[in-house]
């Protein structure tokens, strides 16, 4: 069975997108066997123009911008499109009426992935803009159902300058793992009966090992259900 082109828009920042193109062949392989690897293409955007905008409020450029890189990865050949960042998904719809091909949201994979687990009440840690913007936790409760809690305001911007000024420039602080893991805790005295890591970048810090509720990474999910639909 032929194989689909998967189109990975990353840069947003390339420390996550690197692992998307790992987490998308080791599932081929895993899959497949053998030299199986999976067949895509990536468009990497500069993250400091991307950065810029969004501090600004700017999102109609953003999105006029991701809608462009979604057209060049369709005209080189794209039959389904992944766009590599949980925060950018909020001008989602703009890459999807640039493009003929399918966009697989990460909200919708990471949904699928929590409800398989039997979780309805979820913690949501990301940006700013993930956390407390509508883009991200609507999509979770009104198409799927779920719950969905954010941590306090002092909590969310710790948790937004540790994934701009640290986990985007490759930066790992233990003190920053420890900060991150007292949020997660928090959010399971609230309720939170799992919590979803919704930015690409925070499984580089924490993992659930060290929490007392489950931890969903969006990036692996994501990465996986791509590698999946490529192979249907």
């Amino acid at each position: 069975m032929a194989m689909k082109v998967i189109g990975l828009l990353g840069g947003m920042s390339w420390e996550s997108s690197l692992h998307y193109y790992r987490l998308v062949n080791e599932r081929v392989k895993a899959r497949r066997g053998g030299l199986h690897s999976a067949r895509c293409i990536m468009y990497s955007l500069d993250f400091a123009e991307i950065e810029a905008l969004q501090h600004e409020g700017r999102w109609d450029e953003t999105g006029v911008i991701l809608a462009d890189a979604g057209r060049r990865l369709e005209q080189a050949g794209a039959e389904v499109l992944v766009l590599c960042t949980n925060t950018m998904h909020k001008v989602a719809g703009a890459i999807e009426e640039a493009v003929e091909v399918p966009l697989l949201h990460i909200a919708d994979a990471t949904a699928a992935a929590v409800r398989e687990r039997g979780f309805e009440t979820v913690g949501l840690l990301g940006t700013r803009f993930t956390m407390e913007e509508r883009f991200y936790a609507a999509r979770l409760e009104e198409r799927h159902g779920l719950r969905v809690l954010v941590p306090a305001d002092e909590e969310r911007a710790l948790v937004h300058r540790v994934i701009y000024e640290e986990l985007c420039l490759g930066q790992v602080s233990p003190q920053s793992r420890s900060a991150y893991e007292r949020i997660i805790a928090g959010l399971a005295q609230n309720g939170a009966q799992a919590v979803i890591l919704g930015c690409t970048e925070i499984g580089l810090l924490v993992g659930d090992s060290r929490t007392p509720v489950p931890l969903f990474d969006t990036t692996k999910i994501h990465a996986e259900a791509a590698a999946d639909y490529a192979l249907e």
